[in-house]
């Protein structure tokens, strides 16, 4: 037989089913026997059986709506004790099932949204692995088509040997370059790379990166300055060869998307008590803003075609980002499309340098 027919398979439809009946017997001993047989006067047959039937229908109703109740409960603690045991050592209680349900609708929410982080960890992982295996792809079958080429005769001509020699090399520095900025932002993001902080004048660090991007500036006539003229050193506590390798990044960046006889410009501008805020901006193509949320994940080209002309591994703002999160600060990005961009990060003033 189903278990549907066993009084023992649900106590408190039992108990209901218990109360009805007991309830019936004793209004039809008071009302059909007791008083009818006392022969009280004025009293109408078809009024007692009004009475009696009120009477059992509320007690019917009070029954089945206890038994509902109760039985809700004992479904939604199983449901709860399924996904998660511990929320019931804090949150469960028999005479609470609003709190209960409460309960269970926002640990349904908690799993939809681990439900929908883990398809966006999805996405990107598959995401990364088509980028970097088009990126590793490239100069390996640069190499490859030129050493081919050397092998299956070409060695013996000096002026080809020399040529693909130098494009297989090439090649060879732009996987060496992939492979490098990789594990660069792997050390950071395992913690085993730290920043060596020191005080220094971070003027000194722009007009470094000035002379290395002055024959890069030429090429591609785009001024590279500052926005005014600074007359008194400002120091900071951070790491000088990340800071520069920040600030080159982003120098080169904004040379590379940058318009003809256009500008580049450094600034740097208090930002609270104890903080600078360093700004790169241009008159460049400007960025749309619906790729500003993901520019600066690893191998994110808003156009991927017009990048790779442009050359670099797609790493470089990756980078920037982990340096910057690494000294426990902030960068920001701000674009418009036919406007310019402008980034900017923060960094701690030191402290122990007196002007």
């Amino acid at each position: 037989m189903p278990s549907i027919f066993k009084l023992t398979y649900n106590p408190q439809a039992f108990k209901a089913s218990l109360i009805i009946t007991l309830s019936a017997f004793i209004l039809d001993l008071l009302f059909f026997h007791l008083i009818i047989k006392s022969n009280i006067q004025g009293v109408n047959e078809i009024v007692l059986y009004l009475l009696y039937y009120l009477i059992l229908f509320l007690i019917i109703r009070y029954a089945i709506e206890l038994y509902i109740k109760l039985y809700l409960e004992r479904r939604v603690k199983r449901v709860l004790d399924e996904l998660n045991k511990e929320i019931l050592v804090d949150t469960y209680d028999e005479k609470n099932l609003e709190k209960l349900t409460l309960n269970l609708i926002q640990k349904a929410r908690e799993r939809t949204s681990e439900i929908n982080v883990l398809k966006d960890q999805e996405n990107y992982r598959r995401e990364f692995l088509g980028n970097i295996s088009h990126e590793l792809k490239t100069p390996l079958f640069t190499i490859q088509g030129y050493i081919l080429t050397l092998v299956e005769g070409a060695m013996k001509d000096k002026k080809v040997r020399d040529k693909y020699l130098k494009r297989a090399a090439k090649g060879v520095d732009r996987l060496i370059a992939i492979v490098k900025d990789l594990d660069l932002i792997t050390q950071f993001e395992s913690g085993i790379k730290s920043v060596d902080r020191s005080n220094f004048n971070v003027f000194d660090v722009i007009d470094n990166v000035f002379e290395l991007m002055e024959f890069e500036s030429e090429k591609n006539t785009i001024s590279l300055n500052y926005d005014k003229e600074y007359s008194k050193p400002i120091y900071v506590n951070a790491d000088q060869e990340r800071i520069l390798q920040v600030l080159t990044n982003l120098v080169v960046n904004s040379l590379k998307y940058g318009t003809k006889n256009g500008f580049t410009k450094v600034s740097v501008q208090e930002f609270g008590n104890n903080k600078i805020l360093v700004k790169v901006s241009d008159n460049g193509e400007g960025i749309d803003e619906q790729h500003l949320p993901r520019l600066f994940e690893r191998f994110y080209r808003i156009d991927k075609n017009r990048s790779r002309k442009k050359g670099g591994s797609g790493l470089g703002l990756s980078i920037v980002k982990h340096i910057i999160e690494a000294h426990q600060e902030q960068i920001f990005v701000n674009s418009k499309i036919g406007v310019g961009t402008e980034f900017s990060f923060t960094i701690e003033k030191s402290s122990s340098v007196k002007l």
